[in-house]
């Protein structure tokens, strides 16, 4: 994971400004390393041991992830193909994971998805989110790439 993760780190460190998501010129596959095995497997570990319980071991999500619960929350959408993980950039991808939703959202908008700053380091971050994009579709990730580079 180390030969990534400065790379990453700088990466991320150096398009994620002014709450803007912009990507490198001339990237078409965003910020997360999809395609490297050693990061994908430390990723489903890290998945397994920290999203699985709430979006499910196979990324389906909780049930009924539409409607708002007896609360008034959303239950965890799906990270595969059939949620809408995929239609975020990289880098906005890395910001709700590390941060949580009611801190990207704001105006007072209320998630049980929290930040993990303080438990996952952002090349931990990086690597869970890598994993789950290498499960998608190639067609799916391609259109991801696509959003990726819409900011180019």
């Amino acid at each position: 994971m180390t030969r990534f993760s400065l790379k990453s780190l700088g990466l991320v460190a150096g398009f994620l400004f002014a709450g803007g998501y912009v990507l490198a010129s001339g990237s078409n596959s965003g910020l997360l390393p999809y395609t490297d095995q050693e990061v994908i497997e430390s990723g489903r570990t890290l998945y397994d041991q920290n999203c699985a319980s709430c979006h499910g071991a196979d990324l389906s999500g909780a049930p009924d992830w539409r409607t708002p619960d007896a609360d008034g929350f959303f239950p965890a959408p799906p990270h595969d193909q059939t949620g809408h993980t995929w239609h975020h950039p990289d880098a906005q991808l890395i910001d709700i994971t590390t941060r949580g939703t009611a801190a990207i959202v704001g105006n007072g908008y209320q998630s049980r998805m929290i930040g993990f700053a303080d438990i996952l380091t952002q090349e931990e971050i990086i690597a869970t989110l890598a994993y789950i994009k290498s499960t998608w579709p190639q067609r799916v990730i391609e259109a991801h790439n696509k959003i990726n580079s819409a900011g180019n």
